[in-house]
């Protein structure tokens, strides 16, 4: 009777062991996310499967161009999967369609051929030194709840750069640099 008992515990502490690592792992390496919606579109479909990795957010910041997993400033306990497009202290512009980062107009290979950038409110803002600049890549109206109309978001609120897609697995691949 001994032994079951102690077989049994030796498999409950197992049990609690990998439940901690799987915790740890996915607050502090990295967490997979599902697209939900078209915002990121024609880059990512609804229901593609995606691996963010959380650690090199300790060490260094975005890049421009980044696929980010950040919190919803508008809806609480939502996450939303979103590209840097301008990084703290730039100036960010959308004139005739286009974007313009600290005057530079962005090359934007990731967005449809021929879709011109909407605006909501705002035209132009300048970030402060903890602030970003997001946009899905889907430019259509209404199609893409980000810093058009939230605007910037804080460091903070960045918790993952994607770097992989796992499904489909006809899509599988590796995701930006």
């Amino acid at each position: 009777m001994k032994e079951k008992k102690e077989s049994f515990m030796s498999y409950v502490f197992m049990f609690a062991v990998a439940v901690v690592l799987a915790l740890i792992i996915r607050r502090f390496v990295f967490t997979s996310n599902i697209v939900s919606g078209v915002s990121m579109e024609p880059s990512f479909q609804s229901k593609d499967r995606l691996i963010a990795l959380v650690f090199p957010l300790y060490f260094s910041d975005p890049n421009y161009s980044d696929v980010v997993i950040i919190e919803s400033p508008i809806e609480e306990n939502k996450e939303y999967i979103k590209r840097v497009i301008a990084k703290p202290m730039d100036s960010v512009l959308i004139e005739e369609g286009s974007v313009y980062v600290n005057g530079n107009k962005l090359d934007e290979p990731y967005i449809e051929q021929g879709i011109e950038t909407q605006i909501y409110e705002n035209s132009s803002w300048t970030l402060d030194e903890n602030q970003y600049f997001v946009m899905g890549d889907n430019r259509n109206p209404g199609k893409s709840s980000d810093s058009r109309l939230f605007g910037p978001v804080e460091r903070e609120s960045i918790k993952g750069i994607v770097k992989l897609r796992f499904w489909p697995l006809s899509k599988l691949g590796v995701i930006g640099g």
